[in-house]
């Protein structure tokens, strides 16, 4: 008799051994608890590898400095004006639209206007404005979506325990934070490189 593998029962059954980003989706939570119970057998080795749900970056982008232009799924191009006003452009090539968006740490971006020099920053109330200076205020968790779009949700800030997101509405307005929820269009931004 064949032995089974460990891909063939218990809680990863269906799952094929491969590097696959819709295997490790789908397997995630599986793999969390064969690592512990692992961890838990192999006794006085130090395991620390921890399962995080909402941000899905890697250790070797931090510090990482990208040029993109954030495009929403409502076909608006984020903008930040000399003024400090953050709006939606339809325009492609807009100066003002060209960000550069840095990793300060794991899974937390800073995202600034090449052209103005502001910072996007958020309120305590969910309002999005243009900062001059780098602050708590400008620091957004950057979490890719299963759809591929990216979205950014205040690090500092949240409404009700809920997270407060970057949005656009179908007019390319922002809307303020806590009247946008991760999984809704508003929310989802395509970071394009320039052209």
């Amino acid at each position: 008799t064949q032995r089974p593998t460990p891909t063939s029962r218990g809680p990863a059954a269906g799952c094929v051994p491969v590097c696959s980003s819709v295997c490790l989706r789908v397997c995630a939570r599986a793999f969390a608890c064969v690592c512990a119970a692992v961890c838990a057998l192999a006794g006085g080795v130090n395991c620390s590898w921890t399962l995080e749900r909402h941000t899905r970056s890697y250790n070797h982008l931090e510090g990482d400095v990208r040029l993109r232009r954030l495009y929403s799924a409502n076909k608006f191009f984020l903008c930040i004006d000399k003024g400090g006003k953050v709006d939606g452009t339809r325009r492609k090539n807009l100066a003002d639209s060209l960000m550069e968006i840095r990793s300060v740490s794991v899974g937390v971006v800073a995202i600034k206007s090449v052209s103005t020099g502001l910072y996007l920053a958020m309120s305590k109330k969910g309002t999005l404005f243009g900062s001059v200076k780098y602050s708590p205020n400008c620091k957004f968790k950057e979490r890719i979506e299963e759809n591929g779009y990216n979205t950014y949700s205040s690090l500092r800030w949240k409404h009700g325990g809920r997270q407060m997101f970057v949005s656009l509405n179908g007019r390319g307005k922002p809307r303020r934070g806590h009247k946008a929820r991760r999984r809704h269009p508003s929310t989802h931004f395509l970071p394009m490189l320039p052209s």
